[in-house]
């Protein structure tokens, strides 16, 4: 799978279910070797990526308060990690609403419930694919 891009090694992952959050962090981190921070909410996503620096941003896009979308906007707009690569994760898949996730700036869209064994692999092809049209 290593194209010479670098291997991920940084998740963020916001998420408003501690389920959800719990399962994706023990998935990333113990099946995918991955250092991983997860956060409860949007505007506690937003801090993170300050002081965790991710090199990659899981977010679910039905959150109360601040949504994914809302997330993803005010990280493009005013942040200045702007070009950090955001996946959405959601249980709405319909192709149209896949399209518009990444006309807001998503990179990918995952969907819910995920599967535990492969996730970290499949942001980790994300991650490969992203860096390689980037060149």
């Amino acid at each position: 799978m290593n194209d010479g891009s670098p291997q991920l090694q940084r998740v963020l992952y916001i998420e408003d279910e501690e389920d959800i959050r719990l399962v994706a962090q023990i998935a990333l981190e113990q099946i995918g070797g991955l250092t991983t921070k997860t956060c409860a909410s949007g505007p506690e996503g937003l801090e993170a990526v300050d002081t965790f620096v991710p090199e990659l941003i899981l977010l679910d896009v039905m959150m109360p308060g601040m949504d994914g979308p809302s997330v993803l906007g005010k990280l493009r707009q005013r942040h200045a990690r702007n070009d950090i690569p955001v996946v959405f994760i959601t249980a709405k898949v319909q192709p149209d609403e896949v399209h518009r996730f990444k006309e807001m700036g998503a990179e990918a869209v995952i969907t819910k419930p995920f599967e535990p064994m492969t996730l970290a692999a499949q942001l980790q092809e994300i991650w490969s694919h992203f860096h390689a049209h980037r060149k």
